[in-house]
């Protein structure tokens, strides 16, 4: 089986995530797509981070029901900060009968030099990249891309955290459950 791999913070998932997530089910010869809830990206401050239980939490119930899309805890059991790289070793060892894939944003790929090993990655790995408004997408970059002309969503984890912390409305931002959830134990605030 074809899975690709959408790595994310998910701080916290939004109807974004799952539109991206959904279109490459529907637009590509991807069978699956996980969700790969990072507990810590190298990259990225932890101070904002929602604790990791919680985001997998409102990512599960997020995607409740639907039979391609799974949320994967994968991470959780690696040593921290998560790398790619190794996320992808471990679960080429765990799920020999799977070929991953990577799905990442253009804005992602304009930083993958400072990603571990990423040379591996670009030359191992199948990356489909969906565009960001903002960030051009450098084609020549490897032969394993696949860019997915998805829906252009400016919609982000920070904006939506931004929102809550000035008591402003997220409907329609993240799936109604996550919004009650979100409002039922004061995430975020």
């Amino acid at each position: 089986m074809k899975i690709g791999l959408y790595f994310g913070s998910f701080n916290p998932i939004h109807v974004g995530h799952l539109i991206i997530a959904n279109h490459l089910l529907n637009n590509s010869d991807l069978q699956q797509v996980w969700l790969v809830v990072s507990p810590q990206n190298p990259l990225k401050p932890s101070a904002s981070l929602l604790n990791e239980y919680h985001r997998l939490h409102l990512a599960r119930i997020a995607i409740e029901g639907e039979k391609n899309l799974k949320v994967s805890n994968v991470e959780f059991n690696l040593p921290k900060p998560s790398f790619t790289i190794d996320t992808l070793i471990y679960l080429e060892e765990k799920y020999p009968e799977n070929q991953f894939a990577i799905i990442m944003g253009s804005d992602s790929l304009l930083n993958i030099s400072k990603w571990k090993n990423y040379q591996a990655l670009l030359k191992n790995y199948p990356i489909y990249i969906y565009k960001r408004p903002g960030y051009a997408i450098n084609q020549t970059i490897t032969t394993n891309l696949h860019i997915v002309d998805a829906p252009l969503l400016e919609i982000s984890s920070s904006q939506i955290r931004k929102l809550i912390k000035e008591r402003k409305s997220m409907r329609y931002l993240v799936p109604d459950v996550v919004l009650e959830e979100i409002e039922k134990y004061g995430y975020y605030k």
